[in-house]
């Protein structure tokens, strides 16, 4: 097996930052940092984690942290062209998962970056039906494919969408081998388009989410823009952190309705599927390991003060800090685990 150089300098990079002995002062630290981030809206849920972190690394290390929107391919060549500590990257599990569904140019970044801490989890990633749909469960989407129905569901291919979409074609081969086929994809863009799919009855199914569709589930239901939830992916630890009023006039005993295990989507025979859209950093494996250790102790330690954890909840999102180290074997772990599962599919 051929090892590149880059994956050469991620292992010696992450080895380097384990016997570090002391972080970069903050006054070592670049003046001016860019944080790219995987999205190119600055009304997302990617852009609103980033600039909570990035002004809250401001405030504590003295140095202007600057959000820059520039999307995931972007985002990857800006961060490998910048060795110096100036540019970091943030956005969440898309990153790894583009990689396993073999999106043309994403890179592998456990092997061409090195991983840095979590930040926060989205627990809001959700599947929506039509207000009048005559589905009223997951398992009438699996009962359906099962008898031979098409269903239609909007995503946006290669990210946190599509990894919801793998999961209904799995249980459906689990309930009845050959019905996944009938779980059909409708490829679309960002919300807005998953959006029209549904109102121009091109999908059965939508990928979305609590804060984007929220208002959409409390219009009467003759409403032609009006939605149900049908499944939240959160797992019941992370909605059970999130303030108990919800968002909106969703509560949180509402939304864990639609999350396992009050709903079913089978990943194996014993166990459910489940997902928690995370944010995490990532770094250019040439830089300056002590200026990375810099910020992985600014996180813990920002983090440790607690006005950050009010931030994150007052805009629903999840506080979930984990160390540099962790962070990776944890994030590893998800990539390991939803490999599996893709790759059963990848050629169906």
């Amino acid at each position: 097996m051929t090892i590149s150089r880059r994956t050469l300098l991620v292992a010696a990079s992450a080895a380097a930052l384990m016997a570090q002995p002391m972080a970069a002062a903050a006054q070592d630290l670049p003046r001016n940092v860019r944080m790219v981030i995987g999205s190119s809206s600055t009304g997302g849920d990617t852009y609103q984690n980033a600039s909570i972190l990035a002004e809250s690394l401001s405030e504590h290390l003295g140095i202007n942290v600057r959000v820059d929107p520039v999307g995931a391919s972007e985002a990857f060549k800006a961060l490998a062209r910048d060795s110096r500590g100036t540019t970091i990257m943030m956005h969440h599990d898309q990153s790894y998962l583009q990689e396993l569904y073999g999106i043309e140019g994403s890179p592998d970044i456990f092997a061409e970056t090195i991983v840095g801490p979590t930040i926060s989890v989205n627990p809001g990633n959700a599947y929506l039906v039509p207000a009048d749909s005559p589905y009223q469960s997951m398992d009438d989407i699996l009962a359906a494919a099962e008898a031979g129905e098409r269903v239609r569901v909007a995503i946006q291919p290669g990210g946190v969408s599509e990894i919801g979409f793998t999961a209904m074609r799995n249980a459906a081969r689990l309930r009845a081998p050959g019905s996944e086929a009938n779980i059909v994809p409708v490829n679309t863009g960002d919300q807005a388009d998953k959006n029209q799919a549904m109102w121009d009855d091109l999908a059965d199914v939508i990928n979305g989410s609590i804060q984007a569709n929220e208002q959409f589930t409390q219009l009467p239901s003759d409403d032609p823009t009006a939605m149900r939830f049908i499944w939240i992916t959160a797992t019941p630890e992370t909605l059970n952190k999130a303030p108990a009023e919800g968002l909106g006039a969703t509560s949180r005993d509402d939304m864990l309705a639609y999350a396992a295990p009050a709903v079913s989507v089978p990943m194996t025979a014993d166990e459910n599927f489940t997902f928690d859209k995370e944010f995490f950093l990532m770094f250019n494996p040439e830089t300056d390991p002590a200026l990375i250790q810099a910020i992985d102790t600014a996180m813990e330690e920002i983090y440790a003060k607690g006005a950050i954890q009010e931030r994150f909840l007052s805009s629903f999102f999840t506080p979930q800090y984990r160390p540099m180290a962790e962070a990776q074997e944890h994030l590893q772990s998800k990539n390991n685990d939803y490999e599996t599962i893709i790759s059963d599919l990848k050629s169906e």
